[in-house]
């Protein structure tokens, strides 16, 4: 998905609407401090960021983005809002308290390896909060025009490099980076159910590349906003997966823990 595209804060906004309740549920259940530093990965429209920036009064939030258009840097006085490339930028080690990133890690090609590095900025006792998306596979869907749809959706992710079922190794990567307290859960996502529905700035945002390389067709996507007027028309298209896990307190010194958080990632209900 460009960042260029008119449809791109769309798209963001469905997602903060269905699953930011589930990650400030998974984060506000970690023994969250004011003074925690705390940095966001991935930072997208901010709204984990500014929620982070109000959760830890007296510490910081560096939310980190490789375009910071949609992000406030007024929002919050504790607030850092930096344009960088993860794959490139590297933190001091032991910076943050907190590390949390969404929907960040499937779409870049060294995922294992920068989930490797970003253990390594923690504090010790510090915390990281990894969400992303694990696809279903489309042809259990029982509607035949979103089978089709989302076989494409899918196609479409996979040739641009990104992995919609890596997720399900994160609770075990978390845990050869060297993190303990290892754990997980699992938001359902919502495709059609009126209001509920967070997929249509997906598909409409995808649907000229989808278009152009034939792998749908325009009577598809009638077919499909037709049926998003539908009150009986639910379907399960995904669900997010939502790990974590705490680098541990060190034994030989008595050296203060890091004051930092980093945004990265989100709760599993509805991805």
């Amino acid at each position: 998905m460009s960042n260029e595209a008119p449809q791109e804060r769309d798209r963001l906004e469905s997602i903060q609407r269905s699953v930011d309740a589930f990650t400030a549920g998974v984060i506000d259940a970690l023994p969250v401090e004011g003074s925690w530093n705390c940095l966001e990965l991935g930072a997208g429209a901010g709204s984990i960021a500014y929620w982070l920036a109000e959760r830890c009064p007296d510490g910081r939030v560096v939310a980190v983005d490789i375009d910071t258009r949609h992000l406030d840097a007024d929002r919050a006085a504790n607030l850092q809002v930096r344009r960088a490339d993860i794959t490139r930028e590297d933190f001091a080690p032991g910076a943050f308290d907190l590390i949390h990133a969404r929907y960040v890690f499937c779409h870049l090609s060294a995922r294992d390896e920068l989930i490797e590095r970003a253990a390594r900025w923690l504090a010790p006792g510090g915390w990281l909060v990894v969400e992303e998306p694990y696809h279903l596979p489309a042809d259990t869907s029982p509607f035949p025009v979103v089978q089709r749809i989302l076989a494409a959706y899918q196609h479409h992710y996979r040739e641009h490099g990104s992995d919609m079922t890596w997720a399900r190794g994160l609770p075990a990567l978390l845990a050869r980076s060297g993190l303990g307290e290892v754990s997980y859960a699992g938001n359902l996502g919502c495709m059609g159910g009126l209001d509920k529905d967070r997929w249509l700035p997906l598909i409409t945002q995808a649907a000229p590349s989808l278009l152009a390389d034939g792998l749908i067709v325009e009577a598809d996507l009638a077919q499909f906003s037709e049926m998003l007027k539908d009150p009986a028309f639910v379907d399960i298209p995904q669900v997010t997966l939502s790990a974590w896990g705490r680098r541990p307190e060190l034994e030989t010194d008595g050296a203060a823990r890091g004051g930092a958080c980093v945004e990265v990632g989100a709760n599993v209900q509805e991805g």
